[in-house]
């Protein structure tokens, strides 16, 4: 890559949008924040239970964090840093982001991040992040208000059986992603060995899962962290042993 399409990457503009972008983020989390203790106020919900999950929302976020900060260094030496920072805070999902700029680099007919990686591709590659991520946001604003009553329809108004059809979905969701990174894994293990550490991941983190799910009869306390423990120990052993 050229110093002019670095110089581009972090250009002060970008720097500007990006913090504003970004402090628009974080202000709606201050506000949902204040809006939910709002709330548990007015049914009567404990202050107490609200902390606690505050508290626990912030403890597992630091497992998914650090691998978003690992991917955050490859990008930020190809996409600049104001980007990168920008595109993380307001989706998360760090190798999606990934993709979309290495499939946007492919469509300018070069390689990410290769000498050959010019502004027209540093341009094409900001632009399919930016189409990639419009796609769910579109769609949570205009049908998320509308999930809880297809929820009620299909449950019917038994309380047990809507409880049942919530955890299905969860288990249906994780279990999907869980499967789709092992097969992954193995399709890519004969000319990627380094890829069974997907494997070693998933495999460690649910063992992890279930023996804090065990202690947690005898140390309630264990709870909040249950899942940033799993994340944490599935990302040691794979580190470790991939």
């Amino acid at each position: 890559m050229s110093p002019e399409v670095l110089a581009a990457a972090n250009a002060t503009g970008l720097w500007v949008i990006s913090i504003i972008i970004v402090f628009i983020v974080l202000l709606q989390s201050v506000l949902y924040a204040k809006l939910s203790f709002k709330v548990a106020g007015q049914i009567n919900y404990p202050i107490s239970k609200c902390r606690e999950a505050l508290k626990a929302g912030m403890i597992t976020a630091i497992g998914p964090s650090i691998a978003v900060f690992i991917v955050m260094v490859g990008m930020m030496a190809v996409v600049g840093t104001p980007i990168t920072w920008l595109r993380l805070s307001i989706i998360g999902a760090a190798p999606t982001e990934l993709t979309a700029a290495t499939v946007g680099a492919q469509a300018a007919g070069v390689e990410f991040g290769s000498p050959q990686y010019d502004m027209h591709a540093l341009s094409v590659s900001f632009w399919t992040m930016a189409i990639n991520g419009t796609g769910w946001l579109v769609l949570v604003a205009l049908f998320t208000h509308k999930l809880e009553d297809i929820r009620q329809k299909l449950g019917g108004g038994n309380a047990k059986w809507l409880g049942f059809l919530s955890l299905a979905a969860a288990l249906g969701c994780f279990g999907y992603l869980n499967i789709n990174t092992i097969v992954g894994a193995l399709r890519n293990m004969p000319k990627n060995p380094s890829a069974v550490g997907a494997i070693y991941a998933t495999v460690s983190g649910m063992a992890a899962m279930g023996a804090v799910t065990k202690l947690t009869q005898t140390r309630p306390w264990l709870k909040e962290y249950s899942l940033g423990i799993a994340m944490l120990i599935g990302m040691l052993v794979a580190a470790a042993f991939a």
